[in-house]
């Protein structure tokens, strides 16, 4: 489902910019906060200590050969990567997806 922003949303927001948005959400029946959507990335990054907060077996990360580059161009290599159910909206007005 697309996601979509109010007139209402915009206020105090100048919008000749392209700013990144915050937004809270479930994933894997725990709530996560303060997630970072930027859309200049093309990465899901989900750092080590709130993967390790979902309670997860390492075990279920698939390998991943590429490194990601930082913005101070720093390569940094994942650990994995895994398939989790998000939940975006609060009922009625919500979608479950699967993310990898």
């Amino acid at each position: 489902e697309v996601i979509s922003f109010a007139e209402a949303n915009y206020e105090g927001v100048r919008l000749t910019h392209d700013d990144p948005v915050v937004v809270t959400l479930q994933v894997e029946l725990f709530t996560m906060k303060r997630i970072l959507i930027d859309s200049g990335s093309s990465a899901d990054i989900l750092y080590k200590h709130d993967f390790d907060q979902l309670r997860i077996s390492a075990d279920q990360l698939r390998p991943v050969k590429t490194p990601l580059v930082g913005f101070a161009r720093e390569m940094v290599h994942p650990l994995g990567s895994i398939d989790l159910s998000v939940v975006v909206g609060m009922s009625p007005c919500q979608s479950q997806v699967q993310m990898t």
